[in-house]
């Protein structure tokens, strides 16, 4: 317990010690969590106990919930129906077409199962908000593509992005290691175990509401109940995941929802608080993440993994492509969503060493093409939104403020 209190301390102080480098050099601080955590790690200093390497599922999972929970919080149904039916449909196209596509790439390139390949599809099929929304609201703050809302449809959309990626990975996660996997029917499961999932964050979130209007709690009594709830549901959905599909982590951004919804004062307060967490559950989780690349496997998957991720982000903008279509975005300001869709980083850090931890034959493998996307999209990604941003959407009058957006995704 000491050496895992003692890891925690060293990776809390070079993690902020990180932050405020690279905040200086426009460098997003979670590519220097990542460093971190290879330095540290096994193939490095080997300065990281076993013991708390073996607690990254479960930290994983707790990520997951506050990501979720802060997603949820994020949302903002004014801003939703004002860019409507595109936003739904970014928030899950350009994912299941990525996702599927690296599936199919990744077992023939790689020699892996559909399973795994599909674990590995739905890793890398969501956008990071680490990158895109801060650079949204900069956007909105200065005036480019207000007029057609296109900030507010990159936010709304990237929103439950994480969402579906995550809930179809789950899926391909619980098929591995069966004895009578039915991958037709686990698949048509998928629909089902959301529709479900968003039943129960309702039924919690209004319990929720109910117990907030009755008694008075403190910002940290709430933020706890949230988190525990939460944690709960995640629970609720592993458990009966063997008798009905149910979306647990679906259920946990409605309940978030709800609460910004129907009390919107709550709902923001919440908010900062889980931005906190999140804070410090991202400097633990890239680091464990980092700490548990094989470097070993690096050199021999680092050019398949490059043509796998390559080829998945051409689909993925393919997605974007018909996601968009009959919106009234002219060919430059669809190239600019595209764009804007390439970094990964926040959902990747969070699941991508879960196939590992559950003894998932190519987690390794899975484990470092997760490491090489980080690296490869969140710089790439982060520096073509910012040059192309001005050049590719008009430059119109702030319509829309940053507090009116910033409840998109906060």
């Amino acid at each position: 317990m000491e050496s895992i209190i003692f890891n925690l301390g060293i990776i809390l102080v070079l993690g902020i010690i990180t932050i405020k480098l690279l905040n200086r050099l426009k460098v997003p601080s979670f590519l220097g969590f990542l460093l971190i955590g290879i330095v540290l790690g096994p193939f490095g200093l080997n300065m990281i106990d076993d013991a708390f390497l073996g607690l990254s599922q479960e930290i994983s999972t707790l990520a997951i919930v506050i990501l979720l929970i802060r997603a949820g919080l994020g949302l903002n149904r004014q801003a939703i129906s004002k860019v409507g039916r595109p936003a739904v449909e970014m928030s899950c196209i350009p994912s299941i077409v990525e996702g599927l596509s690296v599936m199919v790439i990744a077992h023939y390139i790689l020699g892996i199962s559909f399973i795994e390949a599909g674990m590995l599809g739905f890793i890398l099929a969501s956008v990071s908000p680490a990158v895109l929304v801060p650079r949204m609201l900069d956007f909105i703050r200065r005036g480019y593509g207000t007029k057609k809302g296109i900030p507010s449809l990159l936010l709304a959309g990237s929103a439950a992005d994480d969402v579906v990626a995550i809930t179809i990975f789950s899926a391909f996660l619980g098929m591995y290691g069966g004895s009578n996997i039915n991958v037709a029917g686990d698949i048509i499961g998928i629909p089902i175990s959301i529709i479900l999932g968003i039943l129960i964050g309702a039924v919690f979130g209004l319990g929720i509401l109910f117990i907030f209007k009755k008694w008075d709690f403190s910002s940290t009594e709430k933020l706890l109940i949230v988190l525990s709830i939460g944690i709960l549901l995640n629970s609720f959905g592993e458990l009966v995941e063997n008798y009905i599909p149910v979306a647990g982590l679906v259920g946990v951004m409605v309940v978030g929802f709800l609460i910004v919804d129907k009390l919107p004062k709550i709902g923001k307060e919440l908010s900062d608080k889980f931005s906190h967490i999140w804070f410090f559950a991202e400097i633990i989780v890239f680091c464990l993440l980092g700490a548990q690349i094989q470097l070993n496997i690096i050199p021999e998957i680092f050019v398949p993994g490059m043509i796998i991720i390559t080829l998945g982000l051409g689909a993925r903008a393919i997605g974007v492509f018909i996601s968009l279509l009959g919106t009234g975005l002219n060919h430059k300001e669809k190239l600019f969503c595209m764009v804007s869709y390439i970094p990964k980083a926040n959902a990747q850090a969070t699941i991508g060493s879960l196939p590992l931890a559950a003894g998932v034959a190519s987690g390794e493998i899975i484990l470092a093409i997760t490491g090489i996307a980080i690296i490869y999209t969140a710089p790439v990604g982060a520096i073509l939104i910012e040059y192309f941003g001005p050049k590719l959407m008009s430059h119109d009058e702030a319509e829309e403020t940053e507090e009116e957006n910033e409840g998109v995704y906060a």
